[in-house]
């Protein structure tokens, strides 16, 4: 899976931060990452169902002030069809079911990329990215620096593949630290994606229920 590549208009992180959910409506858009094949997602309140047919692309939103703060998240997600396990720390041969991905920048980074595009975003070092990934072949909590943007992304093992149903709870800030060191900073934006396009299989997905804290 690359890395995501996302325009997130920023502004001055709000100095208390308010848990809540994160609504799929119509505040999300789809980021094509090839030019000829992209994912299908359907969006419905608090659920995303997503159909992945040897594509790959990810569906992104930005985050509302009162969940910059955020440093914990959870969410429901099910898979009744999934990638074969693979190698996520291999380029071009990780495909994956389901990647729910928090985006981080410095307080003081957030406040000066307001109206930032993505070629702006993507030259920041500064960004940070943790990426809770069910797929591979790995075990569960491990921690792997992305094949594409080691040190700015970083894959967060919750299942391994395969099909089923389950509720996820995270702490942001530890797995921050873990992958990264140091504090998150701004949660400027939250994607969702699903990868299949190296093994040409299929994968049928949804994510509910999520929010951040």
């Amino acid at each position: 899976m690359r890395i995501l590549s996302l325009a997130l208009p920023l502004a001055v992180v709000a100095s208390t931060a308010v848990s809540g959910p994160i609504s799929f409506g119509g505040n999300w858009s789809e980021q094509r990452l090839q030019i000829f094949n992209s994912n299908d997602y359907s969006f419905n309140g608090n659920s995303m169902s997503i159909a992945s047919d040897g594509a790959v692309s990810l569906a992104w939103t930005r985050t509302s002030r009162s969940d910059w703060g955020a440093t914990a998240a959870s969410w429901s997600w099910g898979v009744s069809q999934s990638v074969p396990a693979t190698d996520l720390r291999r380029k071009g041969g990780d495909d994956r079911n389901i990647s729910v991905y928090f985006v981080f920048l410095p307080e003081a980074d957030a406040a000066n990329m307001e109206g930032a595009n993505i070629r702006q975003l993507n030259g920041n070092p500064n960004v940070r990215i943790l990426q809770y990934v069910w797929g591979g072949n790995h075990s569960r909590g491990s921690i792997q620096q992305s094949p594409y943007a080691p040190g700015q992304g970083a894959n967060v093992i919750l299942r391994s593949a395969g099909t089923g149903n389950h509720s996820e709870s995270v702490n942001l800030a530890s797995d921050f630290a873990s992958a990264f060191g140091g504090q998150p900073g701004a949660l400027v934006g939250i994607a969702v994606s699903a990868d299949s396009d190296d093994t040409g299989s299929s994968i049928r997905a949804q994510v509910s229920n999520l929010a951040v804290r």
